[in-house]
């Protein structure tokens, strides 16, 4: 389909866009409007407006960009909307009332929904579902082992997130090693200021980090990860915390600033040069956190051919990847250092000749993945 398609990812505080051509893979313009509600921008009726004139002011206007559709990042649509999926009246209702599993991503989605439809309502759009890649993970993986009745009335499962880019990442690991996909066992690294982590088996998840929520599994920029469950009872019984202020800690005062005071790991490098114990010990406990789930799936898979490191942090930190992967020789991992330090941006092999399993970094391309999906629920 020739056309382009504008892909939007609403935050609570800034609105991603892009505008992309599928068929030849161009991004015609992208960018970011930042702090939504602290600033000149009020909201994000302004933001969108703010996005259009940036648009504008690097020479393309809406009118002149041959838009067939707008495609929206919606991070959680439960147990039955998982395919991406015209958006109208319902679907806006349907993902309001999925907001308390994701609270800090489905209303800000539905804010930017909303205004998109109001500003292009000539347009489909369409929501693009995080959880669709893992919607079909084996009952062994998605079920959590809590009284069978409450979790089938409450929808209680291991949804998984940042499906979109596990697979596109997965499918570009294939293609740069000159493999079906269908023929590995691929282990993905999705590390951004929200991680997650994927096992794969002949293209399709077998097991993921993240669960009902994007709380779970790896130690993320302001999020925990995996808990003892019992310390937020503990918290409300004993420190008086109430529920809100328990969720509110875990979300957006957990995880690397948490322990750290910092989500950039270039400032976090930094701290840790200048003898910061707290900077030390936040990224000691993110990498063992991240080799245990290296060393599960590795278990699951029984071995695995390719593991790639993407998102900002895997895509952008040697030091990350490199002590992710220290000393696992003996389990067929060996690192190049100078592949690994280097500064290349696009999809690169990192691992020694002489490993078994071939490690890569592939950038992610989220916003390619979303326009794809757009143009093909459009065209059929």
């Amino acid at each position: 389909m020739a056309g382009s398609v504008l892909v939007l990812n609403s935050g609570s505080s800034s609105l991603k866009f892009a505008v992309i051509e599928p068929d030849s893979e161009t991004m015609v313009v992208d960018g970011i409007v930042e702090r939504i509600g602290e600033g000149q921008v009020r909201d994000h009726a302004e933001a969108l407006q703010s996005a259009f004139d940036q648009m504008a002011d690097a020479g393309k206007r809406l009118d002149e960009l041959d838009l067939v559709a707008v495609g929206h990042r919606v991070v959680h649509g439960g147990p039955d909307i998982y395919e991406p999926t015209l958006i109208d009246d319902a679907l806006v209702a349907r993902i309001d009332e999925l907001s308390p599993l994701a609270p800090l991503h489905n209303p800000p989605a539905l804010l930017g929904i909303q205004e998109a439809r109001k500003a292009l309502p000539d347009l489909p759009h369409v929501a693009v579902f995080d959880t669709a890649f893992f919607h079909d993970l084996p009952a062994a993986a998605a079920t959590y082992a809590i009284d069978r009745d409450i979790a089938e009335r409450w929808h209680i499962r291991r949804y998984g997130f940042h499906g979109t880019s596990h697979e596109y990442v997965s499918q570009q690991a294939a293609a740069f090693v000159g493999a079906p996909v269908e023929s590995l066992r691929q282990i993905v690294l999705h590390l951004g200021n929200g991680a997650s982590a994927s096992a794969i088996d002949g293209g399709r998840p077998v097991d993921t980090s993240m669960g009902l929520t994007p709380m779970e599994g790896l130690v993320m920029g302001t999020r925990s990860g995996d808990i003892d469950p019992g310390i937020p009872f503990y918290l409300w019984r004993t420190a008086k915390m109430g529920v809100e202020d328990i969720e509110e800690m875990l979300n957006r005062s957990s995880g690397v600033r948490g322990l750290g005071g910092e989500v950039d790991f270039r400032v976090l490098h930094q701290c840790i040069d200048d003898g910061d114990a707290s900077a030390r010990l936040a990224y000691d406990v993110y990498i063992h956190r991240l080799r245990k789930y290296i060393g599960a799936y590795l278990a699951l898979l029984g071995t695995a051919d390719v593991i790639t490191f993407t998102a900002g942090v895997g895509e952008n930190d040697a030091a990350v990847r490199g002590d992710a992967l220290r000393g696992m020789a003996p389990l067929g991992i060996e690192l190049d250092e100078e592949r690994n330090s280097s500064p290349e941006k696009k999809a690169r092999r990192i691992s020694a000749d002489s490993s078994r399993t071939t490690v890569l970094v592939v950038p992610t391309d989220e916003e390619l993945a979303i326009a794809r999906a757009c143009t093909h629920l459009v065209e059929h």
